[in-house]
């Protein structure tokens, strides 16, 4: 996420002492990525965030994987394969390489364990249902067709209003998931002819700090391994943060397409990426209005890259009614 953002008390200067009314210090951790050489966020906690009480094994499911099989199209009902479960539980795997795994869920009960996942930023999408995602960085109210980017590393939960109504599709992204660069300036800035802007996007508002000693319970992921950490206080208890790594949300709602007078391939249609992949929206627009323009779909062959259609809502040329 390149926008800096700031919220609660911070000192007046990153990496000095900040000091509660009592003496005590607050606890600054620097949360950064690639090696102290990219985005980062510093975060002041009441505690010493890596308390541990214990470590305990734990073990999760996300169903069977695809063994190699014939090159060709495949259609999956994706609701065939409905399981049940809290946000990190009823995960559903359906299919992966060596960047991405994309997994969705029927989420149909809350949860007070908190999830990490260690190696992968997540894209979190709400294809039905609303509520909340809580972090340490704050409060994010969550709405049916958002896009929650989460970035590796964050401590959250996600809680909804009504558990009858909730699905998701959960993309787990090996590198980091960014707003793709031709849509910014060399300063960052997103551009006029991007198809969102700044003030689309959504960022967590802190809560009151958390300041509670007990057992929390921590389940982290890494890769497709899963262990349970029992940390001694609260995590959410910042008083404050800075920086540029955080969870965001965009809706689907708020993407302004590219329109063609003739067809115009995927990419035109991007909304974020990531090393070896993009995330493109297919929405309604005004389509392909020269007299003469081909009817679609019409064969087309991508040889670089495989092509993973979600359906949302509503008639998609590609797709037929059954």
């Amino acid at each position: 996420m390149p926008f800096y953002f700031k919220q609660g008390d911070i000192p007046y200067k990153r990496h000095i002492t900040f000091a509660k009314d009592n003496g005590e210090l607050y606890r600054e951790e620097l949360f950064s990525t690639h090696g102290f050489s990219n985005i980062y966020s510093n975060k002041y906690h009441h505690n010493m965030p890596s308390k541990v009480v214990r470590v305990e094994p734990y073990s999760l499911d996300h169903g069977a994987e695809w063994q190699d099989s014939l090159l060709q199209n495949y259609k999956i009902h994706s609701k065939k394969v409905d399981g049940k479960g809290n946000f990190f539980t009823a995960r559903k795997k359906l299919l992966f390489n060596a960047d991405c795994a994309i997994y969705t869920a029927k989420v149909t009960e809350d949860t007070e364990q908190f999830y990490r996942n260690a190696y992968a930023d997540e894209v979190v999408f709400v294809h039905e249902g609303s509520g909340k995602l809580y972090s340490e960085y704050g409060v994010l109210a969550v709405k049916k067709w958002d896009y929650l980017v989460i970035p590796r590393g964050t401590t959250y939960q996600l809680k909804f209003d009504d558990y009858s109504q909730v699905r998701l599709m959960i993309t787990e992204a090996y590198s980091m998931v960014s707003i793709p660069k031709h849509f910014r300036n060399e300063a960052g800035q997103m551009l006029e002819t991007a198809p969102y802007c700044e003030r689309d996007i959504r960022q967590p508002q802190l809560a009151q700090a958390r300041v509670e000693k007990g057992e929390f319970e921590l389940i982290i992921k890494y890769a497709d391994t899963f262990q349970k950490t029992i940390l001694e206080w609260h995590p959410f208890d910042l008083v404050g943060w800075d920086g540029a790594v955080y969870p965001w949300a965009f809706n689907i709602d708020d993407y302004a397409p590219v329109v063609g007078k003739i067809h115009l391939p995927p990419s035109a249609h991007q909304v974020f990426s990531a090393n070896n992949f993009v995330m493109c929206n297919f929405v309604p627009r005004l389509y392909d209005f020269h007299p003469q323009s081909i009817p679609a779909p019409y064969y087309h062959t991508n040889i670089n890259s495989d092509e993973v259609l979600y359906y949302v809502h509503g008639d998609f040329m590609s797709r037929t009614r059954h």
